[in-house]
């Protein structure tokens, strides 16, 4: 056994910090009366090498346990067994039993964990996660670093790192299948569709045992580890391995121009409610982490049994810490919250107008150039869209997804509603002065409801896979099966539902706001209608890569449609389209006829005409949602004179053309098939 040395530590940094002789360790537990660093030599010990009970007058700096240990670095394995008071009613649950993971660890290994142990009664350690030394300076990013770019130039995939490439047919080998090694495999199809950024759905270490029946938690809103890479999605795993393969990944994106959205957990953990395991927070300092009523319970705003305590003074300094580290030694780009209201609660559970943790994120020097997204509401009711805290946040456009799908699918009253989410939702964001509309992240899918595919195939959701009796999912998805439930054989609507997932692509792209869509959405998968398949780590979620050459003619649409919305300036503009600037605004409304649009409620049609300050390029678009065909008039003989050329029509199997293969329109009239959109741009 090695002989360590064992001396007083420092408060600051916490969690485990190395240095030339040893590592300082500092962890937050204001209510502990002792607190014991355990020190392991493999991940399934159920004995430490080492135990070092630290001494409350020696190793405790007023709330913070610290020891410096002589002779052990990076990659040591450790955990902390924490004693003190069970008084639930004051919010204090110690149990000395239970090792527990540093809440500042920057990586963990699994060893034999059972999330089973971590609850009963009784010790778990041999079954139980241990923390990770980490110091990481050394890491080779060769001249990499984020890539700063505006959301003007973004365009969003937001992907799920196992499902990316576990398929059998992903073309990955088999040892890289599912793993952070696996997307740097696929970047070159990822350069090709011409996306800017991905958003990784969680990669912060989470519990998969955290699901019922037995099932898997497979999308990963179960953090336990807020700092680590998530284990599993690497094929070295060894204790450093994951920290080195993440950020392989994040270094081979950046080299090809691709930026890296973290979709990070900060409302919830997987410790759950009362019932819940022992895993990390629950047990170091319990009313601290979690937002309490009076009786000690646990107030559930996220609808997973527990909400972390964001304003707290410490959580808070953790959730600040975490990010900054992702941003520093990561190098990530930029981060979309989960449930991002629940951070707006206070310590009681209140809302409140400026709540502390939004404004320091808003205003970190170090997150300064990171993109920050919320998806601006809770599972309980509190929806702040549009007027979410700071000026810095972009939000995710609830209200884009479900105006676009209620248009598509033939709703009445829509077309005054849908000229709002195609120029910014200006009336959203009405009260931000200044605001980039570009800070509208817009989407019609994302990895919570239907595929693009399922939304124009099913009419209603169907999770009995989920084992939930299809109690669980949204029930109101705004979603048109086109005539026929599920998989159909019938070419005709097969035909029109293809249409239907071009139609939704044109106006994602055509949209003033970033543009965000779901891995897999170009290709047609299909998740055979669950709209809620967090816990099917299976073919249900995977990317299924046959889809690239059965659905060929879709991908083809889609890249050249990605590539039209980044050659042209209309669609970078920082200011409003309807802005009115030297007496005249960016847009001008058409309805069938130039210069009169329908706005009544039995109208499903409209037409804009897109200029640009500088550009000579006009864009024509024109969108059809009746069930008619219909013709639309062409703008006026200025705009003939300089002569319109095709780039898209959604009802023809070609549906783009490139610049080589435009052909020129009829000066006068253009008629749409029903459901169906065809632009034009001037020469």
């Amino acid at each position: 056994m090695r002989k360590l040395k064992a001396i007083p530590g420092r408060s600051f940094p916490m969690g485990a910090s190395c240095y030339e002789n040893g590592v300082n360790f500092s962890l937050f537990s204001k209510n502990s009366t002792l607190v014991e660093l355990w020190l392991f030599d493999q991940p399934g010990d159920e004995e430490p090498s080492h135990i070092f009970k630290l001494d409350p007058g020696k190793n405790k700096t007023c709330y913070y346990w610290n020891v410096f240990i002589e002779g052990i670095g990076e990659g040591q394995l450790y955990g902390y067994k924490v004693h003190g008071p069970f008084d639930t009613v004051k919010g204090r649950r110690f149990d000395a039993d239970k090792l527990l993971l540093d809440p500042y660890c920057k990586a963990t290994v699994e060893g034999e964990y059972s999330r089973k142990r971590a609850i009963f009664p009784g010790n778990n350690t041999k079954y139980a996660m241990k923390s990770v030394v980490v110091n990481g300076t050394d890491y080779d990013w060769e001249g990499t670093s984020p890539l700063r770019k505006p959301y003007k130039e973004t365009i969003i995939y937001e992907l799920h790192v196992k499902g990316f490439t576990m398929h059998p047919n992903s073309g990955v080998d088999e040892e890289l299948r599912g793993t952070y090694r696996g997307v740097i495999e696929k970047i070159p199809y990822l350069v090709s569709l011409g996306v800017t950024a991905v958003e990784l759905m969680p990669v912060q270490h989470f519990d998969t045992q955290h699901a019922p029946h037995e099932l898997t938690n497979y999308w990963g809103y179960s953090p336990i580890s807020l700092f680590a890479p998530h284990p599993a999605y690497s094929t070295d795993r060894s204790p450093l391995g994951p920290v080195n393969e993440f950020k392989d990944m994040v270094k081979a994106l950046h080299k090809n121009g691709i930026e890296v959205i973290l979709d990070v957990v900060f409302n919830h953990t997987a410790e759950g409610g009362e019932l819940g395991p022992y895993l990390s927070f629950k047990g170091m300092e319990n009313r601290a982490y979690y937002i309490l009523d009076q009786q000690g319970h646990y107030q559930n705003y996220t609808g997973v049994g527990n909400t972390l305590n964001a304003n707290h003074s410490v959580t808070r300094r953790l959730i600040g810490d975490c990010l900054r580290y992702w941003v520093s030694e990561m190098h990530i780009d930029g981060f979309r919250f989960d449930l991002a209201s629940v951070m707006a609660r206070d310590e009681t559970g209140t809302p409140v107008s400026n709540a502390p943790v939004l404004w320091e994120i808003d205003s970190d020097p170090v997150l300064a150039y990171t993109k920050i997204i919320a998806e601006a509401w809770d599972a309980v009711g509190l929806y702040q869209l549009g007027h979410f805290t700071g000026d810095r946040w972009a939000e995710w456009n609830g209200k884009y997804r479900d105006d676009i799908r209620m248009f598509m699918k033939g709703d009445k009253n829509m077309v005054p509603t849908l000229s709002n989410r195609l120029t910014g939702s200006r009336d959203v964001f009405k009260g931000l002065e200044g605001r980039d509309p570009n800070q509208s992240i817009n989407f019609v899918i994302s990895h919570d409801g239907f595929t693009l595919n399922d939304l124009v195939s099913y009419n209603t959701k169907h999770n009995q896979a989920n084992l939930e009796d299809n109690r669980d999912g949204m029930n109101v998805n705004y979603s048109w099966n086109c005539g026929v439930e599920g998989p159909t054989d019938d070419p005709g609507i097969d035909t029109l539902r293809l249409k239907q997932v071009k139609n939704f692509f044109t106006l994602l792209m055509i949209s003033q706001g970033t543009p965000m869509f779901c891995m897999g959405d170009e290709i047609r998968r299909t998740q055979q209608g669950n709209n809620n398949p967090y816990c099917q780590d299976n073919e249900i979620s995977w990317m299924d890569w046959t889809l690239v050459e059965n659905n060929a003619e879709l991908l083809e649409f889609v890249k050249g449609l990605i590539a039209f919305r980044k050659s042209f300036p209309h669609f970078k503009e920082d200011i409003y389209w309807t802005d009115i600037r030297h007496g005249v605004s960016l847009v001008q409304w058409h309805g069938t006829r130039s210069f009169q649009p329908d706005w009544s409620y039995d109208s499903h049609s409209l037409a804009f005409t897109l200029n640009h300050r500088t550009a000579a390029n006009a864009i024509h678009v024109m969108i059809n949602a009746y069930w008619d065909p219909l013709e639309f008039e062409m703008p006026g003989k200025k705009r003939a004179q300089k002569g319109w050329y095709k780039v898209l029509d959604t009802s023809v199997s070609t549906g783009f053309w490139h610049e080589k293969d435009r052909e020129k329109m009829d000066s006068q009239l253009c008629r749409l098939e029903p459901r169906s959109i065809v632009i034009g741009i001037t020469r």
